[in-house]
Formats: structure tokens, sequence, C-alpha cells
């Protein structure tokens, strides 16, 4: 696995052992996303749910994010994250790990006030409807700011239907959406 593009552009990270239950993101589909959110992304605030390897957050800060939040519930993938931030010698301020259940994380950030401008959200498919409630909830409690721009993985035949969002574009394996107003 590796970041594709940004200041750590072709680096390789660890990405998670084989049997684990993580999906992580394609090369492919992060350089599609990232190269469509580009302009959105100089000095954001990212959000990074369902986290996993972290990797999706590596490239929002290498394409110039000025910071991001990454919720995971999974220690193990906690660990992986740190990691793989540890090996970049990512700035200790530029990132926050949260290790719980997302709906429990973004009510923390709700209540510290923290607006995020740009999200990506990688539920696993099995649990996939946790990611569409996290994004809905992110959307009511005011995490993610009016406008920001989502992307929301999926899995074959998924469509997302989110009261607030608007489907922007559709990508290989994802949606990216709008927060409406």
């Amino acid at each position: 696995m590796r970041i594709t593009g940004g200041a750590w552009g072709s680096r390789r990270i660890v990405g998670p052992p084989k049997g684990a239950p993580l999906r992580p993101t394609p090369d492919a589909l992060r350089e599609q996303a990232f190269a469509v959110l580009g302009p959105r992304l100089a000095g954001a605030a990212f959000l990074d749910l369902f986290a996993g390897t972290g990797v999706n957050s590596l490239e929002a800060l290498s394409r110039g994010a000025a910071r991001s939040a990454l919720v995971e519930r999974a220690p193990a993938a906690a660990q992986l994250i740190r990691r793989n931030f540890a090996a970049l010698a990512v700035p200790e301020d530029a990132w926050e790990l949260i290790v719980r259940d997302a709906q429990q994380a973004l009510a923390g950030l709700a209540r510290r006030g923290l607006r995020f401008d740009v999200a990506w959200c990688d539920p696993p498919f099995a649990a996939w409807e946790d990611g569409l409630a996290a994004l809905a909830s992110a959307r009511e409690a005011g995490v993610l700011a009016a406008g920001a721009e989502v992307v929301l993985e999926a899995p074959p035949k998924a469509e997302p239907a989110l009261s607030g969002f608007a489907v922007a574009r559709a990508l290989r394996g994802a949606f990216l959406l709008s927060v409406e107003g």
C-alpha cells in the first residue's frame, strides 16, 4: 500500500496482516478521489471515519490538509495507524486518533465544536449501514460543515440514500457526496 501523491507520494505504509478484517482502500480509488478533492485540501480539517490503516488521512495530510481526526474502534487497527504515522514522522499536532465507536467519537467531536471540511467514510461492507448512520450523525451534530465533501466507500451496487447529502460524483468503488446547506 502506498500514498499516491503530495509530500509523501509513493511512500509505502504497512497494511493489515493477512487474514485481518480490514479492507484497505485501493490505491486507484484514493488516487481518483484525491485528484477530485485536491483543491479542497489546502488547510482543510479532514475527518477519517473507520480509519483502518490511516492511509486516507496520510494521503490528505500529504496533499495539504492542516489536520486530521481518525476514528477507529479496533485496537489492532489503531496500533497500525500509530505505526504508519510514526514511520512518516507526522507531526503530533497534525492528527488525532480517537479509538472508539464512530457514534461516540462524533458526539465527542461535536461537544468540542470541531468542524470538518472534507471527510472519508470507509465502513466495513458487512456493516455499511453503520457508515451511513455515522455520516447522518456527523451532519446533524454539525461536525461536517455545510458544503463539506465526503468520500463514502460502498459495496458493489450500493446506493447512498442520505438526507442532507447530495451525490456529486460516482467514483470507482465510492461516491463523492456534498453536505447540503
